[in-house]
């Protein structure tokens, strides 16, 4: 089947290179109205990971002097150290 369209009728921004039927569905319009894509199936949901265990908040005093026994820090990173915290 062969439908003639006055140039003038043919939107092309709207439906691609579809002619418009002055308000009508074309052929093609109506044919995809009528068939639908299938759905997308919903992606599956994975489980949430367990949040992580929060260290216990430590004194920060107590953290300095735990790097000063073990060697980390020096006496004298130590004392500018704490000073900052004070």
């Amino acid at each position: 089947m062969v439908v003639l369209v006055p140039r003038q009728l043919q939107m092309t921004g709207m439906t691609g290179n579809v002619p418009y039927y002055g308000g009508r569905l074309s052929p093609a319009q109506a044919y995809a109205a009528s068939h639908p894509p299938p759905a997308a199936a919903p992606a599956p949901r994975s489980p949430q990971p367990p949040p992580l265990p929060r260290a216990p908040r430590q004194d920060p005093v107590e953290a300095l002097d735990g790097l000063l026994a073990s060697g980390v820090i020096s006496e004298e990173e130590y004392h500018r150290l704490r000073d900052r915290l004070a």
